[in-house]
Order: structure tokens, then sequence, then C-alpha cells
């Protein structure tokens, strides 16, 4: 399978000036080879991700030549549908794995490069994340104002997606002693492949696409995955549970690679998620919107980043969406109560 740099004239600007795909490549090359080490040299045994291989190519940007998964029985989940309970937890006991390898390789081989780490800080991403919020803010709000109880939160939801991006780069700077990992960036479902075993139990779990990675506290992934791929039923009602069965595998895992460092407890980890409650708002803005929404011929970056008549009926059908505006009915209230748009 081989991943090529997309049309979007936007994206290719920010490329030039942090270039993904080099992301991507030291990950699939150095980094999760790391991880797996970690892991061998404790006797365990795991794989995070499929191969890589190098292709010269005269491409500006290069190209990404991954092993296909697919005959060796690896798909993706239901993304309409959302993860189950079986399925959140195989996703979440993988990224405790990751989240654990990711800070113990710090305390033994040093920070990551900010190549790695600095994408979330560079003026190219905070640009391209003005103008998505700027694009998306009317045809998302138009949907929220139709929601039954919109009344009661839509003024502070307003003020939260106008202050998006401005509050996103205000918490990216963590404290110091906070608990800091290698964050996946883009963990929702279409990037994590699943295989099962002769009775459709999941056997393995692997997490591909390493472009968005960013360091820091593990609430982003969470948030990001969690209100992006779980089921309607799920999504609210076991958050908190999903938090704790998270917590428990990440502390397991951290003492078994011999982490030096004292472990994150549940509070810390949930006055983390509170205080980065803002990743939750642009995940329902954002990836969920597109997680739940069928296969669709206009369904791409310009779909989110262009001004195109295209572009933005594509964006109206998305955001009206019945699926979506279920899932969004259920969860705003949710996230209003929680304090999550108080920006």
């Amino acid at each position: 399978m081989m991943k090529v740099p997309p049309g979007n004239e936007q994206f290719k600007e920010m490329m030039r000036k942090h270039n993904i795909f080099d992301v991507e490549y030291k990950m699939y090359h150095e980094i999760v080879p790391d991880f797996n080490q970690l892991y061998r040299n404790v006797n365990v045994d795991v794989k995070f991700s499929a191969k890589c291989y190098d292709l010269k190519t005269p491409s500006e940007f290069g190209v990404i030549l991954l092993e296909d998964l697919r005959p060796f029985g690896y798909r993706n989940a239901d993304r309409l549908e959302g993860l189950d309970l079986v399925h959140t937890k195989a996703v979440l006991e993988r990224l405790a794995q990751w989240h654990a390898a990711s800070a113990t390789r710090v305390e033994i081989k040093g920070a990551y490069s900010q190549l790695l780490q600095g994408g979330w800080h560079s003026k190219s991403r905070q640009e391209a994340m003005r103008n998505f919020t700027m694009i998306v803010r009317k045809p998302f709000l138009d949907s929220v104002k139709t929601l039954q109880g919109n009344e009661v939160y839509i003024e502070s939801l307003t003020k939260a997606v106008d202050n998006i991006t401005d509050e996103l780069f205000r918490i990216v700077s963590c404290d110091e002693n906070e608990f800091k990992v290698l964050n996946h960036g883009d963990f929702w479902c279409n990037n994590v492949m699943f295989k099962y075993d002769s009775e459709g139990k999941i056997e393995d779990t692997l997490l591909i696409d390493y472009q968005m990675l960013n360091y820091g506290p593990p609430a982003r992934d969470l948030h990001y995955f969690l209100m992006s791929s779980t089921s309607y039923e799920l999504k609210v009602n076991c958050f908190d549970y999903f938090i704790e069965f998270y917590h428990e595998n990440l502390v397991k895992n951290l003492k078994l690679l011999n982490y030096p460092k004292k472990c994150p407890t549940l509070k810390e980890l949930h006055i983390s998620l509170i205080k980065n409650s803002i990743r939750g708002v642009l995940a329902a803005v954002g990836v969920m919107a597109a997680a739940l929404l069928e296969s669709h011929d206009d369904a791409s970056l310009d779909g989110f980043f262009s001004q195109t008549e295209d572009a933005e009926r594509f964006r109206h059908i998305m955001f009206t969406n019945p699926r979506y505006r279920k899932h969004l009915q259920m969860l705003l209230p949710w996230m209003y109560n929680r304090g999550a748009f108080e920006v």
C-alpha cells in the first residue's frame, strides 16, 4: 500500500514547513521498532504496526510504502456503528502499551526530536487550524441550533468554537511535571486494524498512520478516540469506565517496562482530561463528523479546507447527517455539564 502526498495546495504548503511523511518514515523505521524492543526486553511480544519499505521517488515530499495487512486478515471495524465494548477495550489496551513505551523510551534515550514533537507548535499548523474552524463554524453551529435543548449551551459552545485554536495552543505547553507520552495524534477507528480468529474474536490490534504525532498528556489521544470512534450507546455512558480501564493498563505496562518515575494516578488523569477538554470539542466538530458520514464522492481534505461550492455542499451534508446529529444531541449537553466549553 502506497501513501502519496495530498493534492490540496494548502496542505502542500504546510508540508513544505513540516513534512508529515518525514515524521511517518522516522516512526516506522526508528521509533516503533524501539517500542517493540522495549517489550521484547521484558519477554513480551508486541507488534504495533505494519512493515514500512524504502522507495525512491521524485515526489517533492516522498511517499510511504507499507505492507498490505489485508491478506493477513486485518481490517477496520465499522466506523458508522462505532466500536462496541470489546473493540474499544482492545484499542485502549494497545494505546496504553504505546503510551507506556513512549514514556519509557524518553527515560532511556532522551527527548524526541522536534520533527516528532514540534508539529503542534508550528505556525503552519496553527494557520491550518484557524482556517479549518473558520470554514466549519457556520455549518456546524447552524446544525447545533436545530438540536433540542441547544439554548442551554449554544452561547458557550459558540464561544468555545470561536476560541478553539487559541485554547488548543494555550494548553499545548503542558506542566513540566505532568505525565507525558508520544500521542498518536490522529487516533480514530480508521487508523486501527483488527485481526480475528476463526470464532470471530479479536486476535490482534495494529495501529497505522503516524503523521500527526504530538508529545504531551495522554488525554489528547483519549479525547480524540473516545469522542470519534465509540458507539452511541457507549460514548457517554462508559466514558469514565474506559478511562479507568486505560489507566489500569497504562500503569501495568509502565511497571512492566520498569518506568523509573511515578506513575500517574487516576485522579491526575481525570484532571488532565478536564484541562484538555477542548480537544474533545475539536474531535466532535471534526473527526466525529467524518467518522459518522457514509462514504461520499466529495469526501476529501478539500471537503474540509476548500471554499468551493462542492466543498460547502459536502460540509452541509456532513453536519446535517442524522447519525452525527444523534451523537451531538447526546454529547453536547454532557460536554457542557463537564465544563468543556469554558475558555
